[in-house]
């Protein structure tokens, strides 16, 4: 399993933090399940330091809400068998403008980060005089391979400057859009961020992956069937799963998004799945998987019910090849088997996600196509 899984602070709690908050939220992925399914980082976003330097020029964490500071917290989440993650800027300062940045001081806070035991890093783009990334962000990435600790590094440049095709010599994902605040929690701003994502298909690979930004699922403004499309999007692309609900108070519908074992199973895998046919507002997105098995997600992405077929030469299956369907979202095998094509209906703004086994001659008896 590549552990690239995580919960983040920003998209339900912005600079609203504290240690209290990050040590419940802890507890919380080990009580409810979802840290044994891989959500293995406890990642602090922005606005934990304090202002200003100390005269050594190292951050401070805010004293008012991290009293405790970053290493004793970092030694409670490892001892829930976590990670802890934090945030910094490549830029003088971070994008609330509330903390310092580490251009310029990339060793010292590459230092600061490992003695406190820190497990990841998120590295964002503002407030960087528009010098470009590939000339900040290697700094950070060098200071990080001195201090000899493995720190996953996601570089948060927005796409920007099209990262996927740089920074996989500097991190471990790299953002391929930038997160409109007007639309975030919109299924609009949802599918938007996988249609740019998916441009970047061919450059995802184990250890290096695409992000589309962090998960919404559980945080209001779209409807179940909107948050397991973006899950089953996200899943499918591979995305790093950041959790960006309260996970101390999560309903048990959002649980059963975040916790859908047989979707994380195919975010898991080494491919890449892409969209691979559109007919309007009906897209079929589609990729391999070990074991000859194929991934398929029929997407209705308008406001109308819609019947939606996925053909074999869509998906890169030969003709006639008959097949087994498991509904990933039902948990249930299908009783039909299919050959050279799969058709269901599927509800507006919805999405039906499946996984194909291909059968040998023996398994077959009658195919009832």
């Amino acid at each position: 399993m590549y552990f690239k899984s995580s919960w983040n602070t920003w998209v339900h709690f912005y600079c609203d933090i504290n240690e209290t908050i990050i040590r419940e939220s802890a507890d919380a992925l080990v009580s409810i399940g979802l840290a044994k399914l891989g959500y293995r980082y406890v990642n602090i976003d922005d606005c934990w330091a304090e202002h200003d330097r100390d005269s050594m020029g190292y951050m401070v964490p805010k004293r008012l809400t991290f009293l405790s500071g970053i290493k004793v917290l970092a030694d409670y989440v490892h001892g829930k068998g976590l990670k802890l993650g934090i945030y910094s800027d490549a830029g003088h300062q971070t994008c609330s403008q509330t903390m310092p940045g580490s251009l310029g001081h990339e060793q010292k806070d590459a230092e600061t980060f490992a003695s406190w035991g820190i497990d990841y890093l998120k590295y964002d783009n503002c407030n960087n005089d528009d010098l470009k990334p590939m000339k900040r962000y290697p700094e950070m990435t060098r200071a990080l391979m001195r201090i000899g600790r493995p720190i996953f590094v996601s570089l948060c440049e927005w796409g920007d400057m099209h990262p996927a095709l740089w920074a996989d010599k500097l991190g471990n994902s790299w953002r391929t859009n930038f997160r409109h605040k007007r639309f975030m929690g919109k299924v609009r701003s949802m599918v938007s961020r996988a249609d740019q994502n998916e441009v970047y298909a061919e450059h995802a690979r184990p250890g290096g992956w695409n992000d589309p930004d962090m998960l919404e699922v559980g945080n209001g403004g779209m409807s179940n069937d909107e948050y397991i499309v973006h899950f089953s999007l996200w899943a499918a692309s591979k995305a790093p799963l950041i959790i960006g609900c309260d996970v101390r108070s999560m309903t048990k519908e959002t649980l059963a998004i975040l916790g859908n074992e047989e979707v994380i199973a195919v975010n898991q895998g080494r491919h890449m799945r892409r969209k691979v046919r559109k007919d309007g507002d009906h897209e079929v997105w589609s990729g391999p998987l070990s074991g000859y098995r194929t991934v398929v997600i029929l997407l209705n992405r308008s406001p109308e019910f819609r019947t939606i077929t996925s053909q074999w030469d869509d998906i890169g299956l030969p003709l006639n090849t008959v097949v087994e369907v498991r509904d990933l979202w039902k948990h249930a095998t299908l009783e039909k088997r299919y050959m050279n094509e799969l058709r269901a209906d599927v509800h507006h703004h919805a999405c039906k996600m499946f996984l194909l086994t291909p059968l040998t001659l023996s398994d077959v008896d009658e195919p009832k196509v």
